[in-house]
Formats: structure tokens, C-alpha cells, sequence
């Protein structure tokens, strides 16, 4: 057994999970800035089919900006089941179950969102970033939009 890239591999999953706990906490507390450090250069963000998937920050940051400013009044990220996978030392994907809360400025409504992120990542200089990100929705409710990428299930009948 390696157990020196057994400690780097343990070292790099921490890290990947505290940028996927980060994404929350940043977007939580409406700081788009710390939400753009987090993703690489050329990143892709793809929230579901209603939202074109927006490549760097030139694309995200403004819409993550208007959302947090203009639709958004409190939300509330929460991940668990955070599963990662290596492609090499330098690349990783990641799966992990989502819920968001979310009150909306226009009346206070609040809305609810059950499903799944789906990460790639990199390293870099900086450290690990986030390569790519697709939201996945198992369920919502009073959610302001209706078409969501689905999270994928095996046919029952198989």
C-alpha cells in the first residue's frame, strides 16, 4: 500500500469536499466574488435546460450577481452523500445530494429544491477548482422553474 498517495488522495477529497461546502456558504451569504473564485478559468455551469449552460465567469458571474440580487432575498444550501471520483491526480468528478431553500424577493415566497450536484474539478496553481457544475433536480416545490435536468434513475422494470 502507498500510503503517501493514500494521505495526498484523503488530502485532495477534504479539499474538494470544502469547495463543494464553500459554493453553499458563499452563495448563502451573497458573495458572488467568493462564488466565481471558486470555479477554474474556463468553468461551465449548466443549471437546466431553461438556462443556457454558461462557460467562465464572464457568463456565470453576472447571472449568479442578478439572481442574488434580484431574485433571490435568503437561500439555503445543504449537501450531503458527497461521493468523488479521480481521473488522475489532477482531475476528479464528484456527485452529492442537494437540498435548497430559497425565499424570493417579489412577495416572500419561499420554494424548495431536492436533487443532486455534478461536479468535475481540476487542480490548479490555486488549488482544486470547480471544472464544471450541472444541478440535477429530483423534486421541487413552488420552484422558480419547471424544467430541470432530471438525476437520473435506472428503469424500474430492469
Amino acid at each position: 500500500m502507498d500510503h503517501a498517495r493514500t494521505l495526498e488522495g484523503l488530502l485532495d477529497k477534504a479539499e474538494i469536499t470544502d469547495l463543494i461546502h464553500a459554493y453553499c456558504y458563499h452563495f448563502d451569504r451573497a458573495e458572488v466574488q467568493e462564488v466565481v473564485a471558486l470555479f477554474a478559468e474556463d468553468a461551465v455551469i449548466d443549471y437546466g435546460p431553461d438556462v443556457p449552460p454558461m462557460t467562465g465567469s464572464d457568463e456565470f458571474g453576472p447571472m449568479i450577481a442578478r439572481g442574488l440580487a434580484d431574485l433571490f432575498e435568503a437561500t439555503s444550501h445543504h449537501v450531503s452523500n458527497v461521493v468523488i471520483q479521480f481521473d488522475d491526480p489532477n482531475a476528479a468528478t464528484s456527485i452529492c445530494y442537494l437540498y435548497a431553500w430559497h425565499r424570493y424577493r417579489d412577495g416572500g415566497q419561499e420554494s424548495e429544491l431536492w436533487g443532486q450536484y455534478h461536479h468535475d474539478f481540476v487542480r490548479t496553481e490555486a488549488g482544486w477548482r470547480i471544472s464544471r457544475l450541472v444541478l440535477r433536480a429530483a423534486g421541487t416545490k413552488d420552484f422558480h422553474r419547471a424544467n430541470m435536468h432530471p438525476i437520473g434513475r435506472r428503469d424500474s422494470k430492469a
